[in-house]
């Protein structure tokens, strides 16, 4: 009896979380002028994955899809050979650089804004070198500073969004005596109390019913955050910079959320070398790209999880926004899926990849059917059974 209670308390129902409920989320690229964001970028677009591989898809310019890296999907291609091998994706925006100003139209500031309100997280790019050659918007290399000119013109932009919506909803209220309005304006009046003392949304402690009313906003400050320090190639080699024991201080005293160092200038380059050229210099530098590292950790700080389906046609990673239930993720593969669906059958990968087979995961017992209430987790290998017009199918 015991075990069993514990069990219980390990699964306890996820409190919703900010953003879009989407399996179509993207990551923006932002920063002031000349901190490196464009190299950053353009590095990443030269990974990217071909237009054609996604029909009635159209990516413009300044938006790359990248593989995300992953041993469990290579270790599912090994395992099967199929003919075809689908990875998943991250989204990437690059958007113009920021100036002082932006949230009253300062430079490109409404268009940057609203690029930033199209994205679902931020890229945060910290310029963290000195170069006479490379002129910085306010004349002295400060990334605390950049990172409070930022927040504070996100928060800024937000504050006018509120102030809006107040206005809006007591002018409906003056018309209708309604509940929900009511709900709606004292939350507002809270986020711009809570905006206006230097705080942002996503940091709030916001309950279930909050967050739901929040995601129909997009608010920019509560997007989440991956910071990416730029350095030199050589502070990178030697995973040390002035800057960075300041940029630690700042972000754990806001949030505490991913901080990732990287070279502009080292990554650049070694996307430029031939592979085994570029594995040598690796190896003789003791340096690794982290490019891996970024756009896993983007992909995860946007919410997306994904589940494998795997055989011998094809293996293929299928993203979901977390807490996407099981029927809705059968439908990321397709409607009929989630209309007429019946079961999730699934298999823990680290139970497919200890066993070996998937005979010898239903031998040892850990092949379950999982019904409409199941949230698919990430790295889960299922094998969907519906019905829409009569006999079960994958």
């Amino acid at each position: 009896m015991p075990p069993k209670a514990a069990k219980s308390k390990e699964v306890p129902s996820e409190r919703p979380v900010l953003g879009r409920f989407s399996s179509h989320l993207k990551i923006g690229i932002v920063g002031l002028p000349n901190v490196g964001k464009s190299t950053l970028f353009n590095t990443l677009t030269k990974l990217s994955i071909p237009a054609e591989n996604f029909p009635f898809c159209t990516i413009e310019p300044n938006e790359a899809r990248v593989n995300v890296p992953d041993d469990r999907f290579d270790w599912l291609c090994q395992l099967y050979k199929p003919k075809s091998e689908v990875s998943a994706f991250l989204e990437i925006h690059d958007i113009a650089g920021l100036v002082r100003g932006a949230h009253q139209g300062q430079g490109l500031g409404n268009s940057f804004l609203s690029h930033i309100r199209a994205v679902d997280g931020i890229f945060h790019v910290l310029r963290a070198f000195e170069d006479s050659d490379i002129i910085h918007v306010d004349d002295s290399v400060d990334p605390v500073r950049d990172l409070e000119t930022i927040s504070a013109e996100l928060r800024l932009k937000d504050v006018e969004f509120i102030e809006k919506k107040i206005e809006d909803l007591a002018k409906s209220m003056k018309r209708s005596n309604d509940k929900q309005l009511k709900i709606e304006l004292e939350l507002c009046q809270k986020v711009k109390e809570w905006v206006e003392d230097g705080k942002d949304v996503r940091l709030g402690d916001w309950k279930a019913a909050d967050i739901e009313i929040l995601n129909t906003f997009q608010l920019l400050s509560a997007k989440p955050v991956v910071y990416l320090v730029n350095m030199t190639e050589k502070d990178y080699q030697r995973k040390k910079n002035k800057f960075l024991p300041k940029i630690h201080a700042w972000v754990q005293e806001h949030g505490g959320e991913p901080i990732i160092p990287f070279s502009g200038v080292f990554e650049r380059n070694l996307v430029d070398m031939e592979p085994k050229e570029a594995a040598q210099y690796c190896e003789e530098n003791k340096v690794q790209s982290a490019l891996p590292k970024i756009i896993k950790t983007g992909f995860s700080a946007i919410n997306l999880i994904y589940f494998f389906t795997a055989g011998p046609d094809e293996v293929k990673c299928w993203q979901i926004r977390r807490q996407t239930k099981a029927p809705q993720a059968a439908g990321a593969i397709h409607s009929d899926f989630e209309r007429g669906f019946i079961c999730a059958e699934v298999m823990k990968f680290e139970d497919l990849k200890e066993l070996g087979s998937e005979g010898a995961v239903k031998a040892a017992g850990k092949y379950r059917q999982e019904g409409k209430t199941y949230m698919v987790q990430d790295g889960d290998v299922i094998f969907f059974k519906f019905n829409v017009s009569g006999g079960g199918k994958k």
